[in-house]
């Protein structure tokens, strides 16, 4: 069987996430018909249907739903290639951090602060995303580091160094009762009626089910916190981003966060090393000032 084109997987995952040809091929700039005979192409060369077509639309098949999670993955390390490649041969060499809009600032400023004092450091970009961002911008080579949390991240395809371990608090509306509980347990916040659990989307883009409204980002949550819609659980030092209108109140019981320094596994420049190397001793209470 012959190798896919990188333009056969990107014409499959528009079809795929649009499930409708004309607006796929809108997407692509160009007409519905090439579009259509290129996917049929890839399926009789696979020898497998990927797509279910009839009058009420386009629907992906079990095989369709596997090769859109793995054409994603392609695409994303190709796009890595390129723009690694790119940084590793500029002028002034530089690393891209992200980590995701109101995670600890403290942590961040005494990382970024420790590596700065190194000789060898080097320019760190910070590239801040949205709830479950991080794992995409490291495959697609857009970051080459990350601050990511332990176990609410997937860690497929990663190396990581941990560089703290601490408990979670409930961030609630501060008029509702349980903002004036000095405790909380994973029971109570589990079953608050008015207050369900806010849904953060999992790595393939899908919610867990419940009660709770979905949440794609930080402002959008903190907004429904505010409101009295919904509370959630976060690591301790997360609570940093919590508006006047919020309550952070320990959960005695949640597990335990980890905050875990992570990049592409296999992938460790001189300059990601010494990062790692400062998140290591900085989780052992070092002074990296040299």
């Amino acid at each position: 069987m012959d190798g896919l084109e990188t333009r056969e997987l990107r014409y499959f995952v528009t079809v795929a996430e649009e499930l409708h040809f004309g607006r796929a091929a809108e997407r692509l700039n160009m007409a519905q018909p090439p579009l259509s005979r290129a996917i049929q192409q890839v399926e009789r060369r696979l020898g497998v249907v990927l797509l279910d077509r009839d009058r009420r639309g386009v629907s992906l098949t079990a095989a369709g739903e596997v090769m859109l999670v793995e054409a994603r993955l392609a695409l994303d390390a190709v796009e890595a290639v390129a723009r690694r490649t790119r940084r590793a041969a500029a002028a002034q060499p530089a690393l891209v951090l992200t980590t995701k809009a109101g995670a600890s600032h403290e942590l961040l400023k005494a990382l970024l602060d420790a590596y700065a004092a190194r000789p060898g450091a080097v320019e760190v970009e910070v590239l801040l995303c949205e709830i479950g961002g991080q794992a995409r911008l490291l495959r697609n080579g857009r970051a080459d580091v990350a601050i990511m949390h332990a176990p609410f991240d997937v860690m497929t395809g990663l190396d990581s160094a941990q560089i703290m371990t601490e408990g979670q608090v409930a961030i609630v509306p501060a008029a509702h009762p349980l903002a004036r509980r000095p405790s909380l347990t994973m029971a109570e916040v589990s079953d608050v009626p008015d207050l369900p659990i806010a849904r953060w989307p999992r790595h393939d883009g899908t919610y867990p089910p419940g009660p709770g409204p979905e949440v794609h980002s930080q402002s959008q949550l903190a907004q429904l916190v505010a409101l009295g819609r919904t509370l959630l659980v976060i690591p301790y030092s997360s609570r940093a981003w919590q508006w006047p209108e919020h309550v952070s109140v320990p959960v005695h019981d949640a597990p335990l966060a980890t905050t875990i320094l992570a990049w592409p596994a296999g992938a460790r420049s001189a300059a990601l090393a010494e990062l790692v190397e400062t998140a290591e001793h900085l989780s052992q209470g070092e002074s990296l000032a040299r």
